[in-house]
């Protein structure tokens, strides 16, 4: 499927909520497979030169919940960061918070906002603030017969829940709606434990996050970059995603590179909310980067050499990003994480990213992005405010 019908599939997913967002998750991963080289892997000689601790690969299997695979990773490098064991931690336990909490907000909405399996980086922040988090053995969320993520079913059940209960067929609500709502989450990924034991102490999922995970929700801060707003200051993501209508600070396009190179520096990782419905992100041969043609207007030999070693990318402007996101050709497709920094053999920087698709790809569940593509299809950062640049961060106030 070519990008333009890809993301068509993508914008009206939006409106066909529920089950939908487990179908474009799919529909994601499946498109991308076309988007390889058989030699890429020959043609490309990377060197790290930063790489940050980080735990074990994940598969969200047929789940829209990157996001929270994302941003788990990210505080498990945390962790590490800050001289502690890490612990998988339970992806499906944030995104189980985040569904009673969308759902919440939904009816409040009167059904006018994004439901699905959606979420951004900011979510897995405040669930832990609010809810705390548990260990990844402790709450798998495979309570329905399958040994991965497969939400699609649940996913439907969750919109039929919540349609009916906008339609106010009572011509009031009653209380009793989030009570069942809440059992129908529960019924497939398990109910949340009050209490559980790890590694002989007993813990609740807050005392858990404060004595053993140990972070400051309050340290993290979320950035990204528009023209539309003022530079420095906070403004609302506007991706259907955000459905907590949450604000990040908007920076200047190349601050966001600016960012994640004094992060890494200085030992910190970056979780990343981006686009990657992209001719030119090929998950199969673990690279991403701009062409300086469109797809369409490559011949097939240009086509056919797109992953076949370095390639030249056009200088990307705060007008080129923005008219991207305006004309849906930049959509807020998969979260991933940032763990380290390397150079390709003609010296030119990638950032090195951990994904959530299993180990299935070249570099077994990594990839290698320029600076460019980062700064075009990025629709947001999160890290500890200790990352950013000290100029930056007195413009921002952090």
């Amino acid at each position: 499927m070519n990008t333009f019908s890809f993301k068509s599939v993508l914008a009206a997913s939006v409106f066909f909520v529920g089950a939908t967002s487990c179908f474009a998750q799919d529909i994601l991963v499946n498109s991308l497979k076309l988007n390889a080289s058989e030699k890429s892997k020959e043609a490309f000689k990377f060197t790290d030169v930063i790489n940050l601790g980080t735990t074990s690969v994940k598969l969200q299997g047929s789940s829209g919940t990157c996001w929270s695979y994302s941003t788990n990773s990210f505080l498990e490098s945390e962790m590490i960061r800050l001289g502690k064991q890490p612990v998988e931690l339970s992806q499906i336990y944030s995104a189980r918070n985040v569904y009673v909490e969308k759902g919440v907000n939904y009816v409040r909405m009167h059904g006018a906002v994004a439901l699905g399996d959606g979420g951004a980086l900011h979510d897995v922040i405040n669930m832990y603030k609010k809810y705390g988090t548990v260990p990844r053995e402790v709450y798998t969320g495979l309570n329905y017969g399958t040994d991965k993520n497969k939400f699609g079913e649940m996913a439907a059940l969750i919109e039929g829940v919540l349609t009916a209960v906008v339609k106010n067929p009572n011509g009031e609500l009653t209380p009793n709606w989030k009570k069942a709502y809440t059992a129908v989450i529960d019924s497939y990924l398990g109910t949340v434990p009050e209490n559980f034991a790890y590694k002989g102490k007993n813990y609740t999922p807050q005392t858990f996050a404060k004595e053993v995970v140990g972070i400051n929700p309050d340290e993290y801060v979320e950035i990204s970059s528009f023209t539309t707003s003022p530079y420095y200051q906070k403004t609302t993501m506007m991706v259907p995603d955000n459905w907590s209508f949450d604000q990040v600070y908007n920076v200047k396009v190349n601050d966001m590179t600016d960012v994640i190179d004094n992060a890494l520096k200085k030992g910190y990782t970056v979780a990343w909310a981006t686009d990657v419905s992209e001719k030119s992100f090929s998950w199969k041969n673990g690279v991403a980067y701009v062409p300086t043609k469109k797809f369409d207007d490559m011949t097939a030999e240009e086509k056919a050499d797109m992953f076949n070693g370095p390639k030249a990318e056009p200088e990307i402007t705060a007008e080129m990003r923005q008219t991207a996101f305006d004309n849906y050709t930049t959509t807020d497709d998969h979260g991933m994480h940032i763990i380290g920094l390397a150079k390709d053999q003609t010296g030119k920087e990638y950032y090195i990213v951990k994904n959530s698709w299993g180990a299935t790809n070249d570099y077994k569940g990594y990839l290698f992005v320029t600076k460019n593509f980062v700064r075009y299809k990025t629709t947001a950062l999160l890290l500890n405010k200790g990352g950013i640049p000290t100029d930056i961060a007195k413009k921002l106030g952090v």
